[in-house]
């Protein structure tokens, strides 16, 4: 069952960081809120925050736990939501202190004043190969056994995946977006504003009487968004980070 979600004022929304060893960025923004040089009322992870981030396989804790140590102190006195990515998943056992949504329920049903809010990493409505695959990887058998083979290895499947996931290039343009989405969302879903991240595209799309919002992802260009109804209808004022603000 999905939980009740208000989003505040003030709350920054965060989408596709990608973060690893060669893309530090993000951890330099996570260190700002920590350090209470930004100061948001609410934090709403939109997925792919962590380019490998896999319940049940430790090395990839191991990796990353700089970054979840700092994620989870802030949670202690900001209110942080964290919707799962195909690159981060499996993780209320690292943040156990956050509202964690799988894919499974995604999207998201939430609330913003009065208007009705849908929230998703992006990648909740593949077809049958990709859910297939989506519900393999997420298996806990079928990670001990990736867990087993890669430490025996030497870790040489997730240095592969990560040699692999670094050189893709996250800021590519969709071409025909617009139309992909109007023939995913149009009358499959009754919302004000429908906001995700996954396709890195920065783009607003109007249907009908309502408001699609895709997020730019972090790791192209150290975008985040926070919500401010001073703005215009299209709800989230856009933000770019610099380290050393």
């Amino acid at each position: 069952m999905s939980p009740n979600i208000n989003i505040l004022e003030g709350a920054f929304i965060i989408s596709d960081a990608h973060f690893s060893e060669k893309r530090p960025e993000f951890f330099s923004f996570i260190e700002a809120i920590y350090n209470k040089q930004l100061e948001p009322s609410q934090i709403i992870l939109m997925g792919d925050i962590f380019d490998a981030l896999f319940g049940a396989i430790e090395y990839t804790y191991k990796k990353n736990k700089k970054l979840i140590d700092m994620i989870n102190s802030i949670s202690h006195r900001v209110n942080i939501l964290y919707l799962e990515g195909n690159h981060d998943f499996n993780l209320q056992n690292y943040f156990p202190n956050i509202i964690v949504i799988p894919i499974s329920q995604q999207p998201v049903n939430a609330r913003y004043k009065d208007k009705i809010v849908y929230l998703a990493h992006g990648d909740f409505d593949g077809n049958f190969g990709y859910k297939l695959y989506t519900s393999l990887v997420r298996n806990v058998l079928v990670l001990n056994v990736l867990k087993i083979v890669d430490n025996l290895s030497g870790h040489a499947i997730l240095n592969y995946i990560d040699n692999y996931l670094n050189k893709k290039n996250d800021c590519n343009e969709f071409n025909g977006f617009s139309n992909f989405i109007k023939n995913r969302l149009l009358g499959k879903y009754k919302f004000d504003y429908f906001i995700e991240g996954h396709f890195h595209q920065n783009k607003i799309i109007k249907l009908n009487n309502s408001i699609y919002i895709n997020l730019a992802a972090f790791a192209c260009n150290q975008r985040y968004f926070i919500v401010n109804s001073l703005e215009d209808k299209e709800l989230l004022e856009e933000n770019i980070f610099s380290k050393g603000i």
